[in-house]
């Protein structure tokens, strides 16, 4: 499966921004989609997870409350809203794609996108 992000930018603090993560393929539903960042000099690291349903979401805590993960499995695509943003959300954020995989170590995941950057200024 083809994951395409978009949505990045620059944005100043307590901003808001909506990424998306777009698939060509007609399985996407299958696919448990999770989103991760990766900081200049830093490890890639967990932000968010969808089931392939939907139903169920879970977050890193240093997100909780302000990103909200979201799927429209007829556009076959994910998104990730992103508000309250904070200087240290600066990253290239990355989603990604497994049929079994639906947590926080990246390693398991399949299919990876080629990522968006954000930035938050102070």
């Amino acid at each position: 499966v083809q994951l395409v992000e978009s949505g990045g930018g620059l944005v100043r603090a307590g901003g808001s921004l909506r990424l998306s993560c777009a698939s060509s393929g007609r399985t996407f539903n299958r696919y448990g989609i999770s989103w991760f960042r990766q900081a200049p000099g830093k490890e890639r690291e967990f932000v968010a997870a969808i089931t392939r349903s939907g139903d169920i979401t879970r977050y890193a805590d240093s997100v909780k409350g302000r990103f909200t993960v979201s799927r429209d499995n007829a556009k076959n695509t994910v998104y990730l809203q992103m508000n309250s943003l904070k200087p240290e959300d600066t990253a290239v954020y990355y989603c990604a794609a497994d049929l079994t995989a639906y947590g926080p170590i990246w390693r398991q995941y399949t299919y990876w996108g080629q990522g968006t950057l954000v930035t938050v200024s102070s």
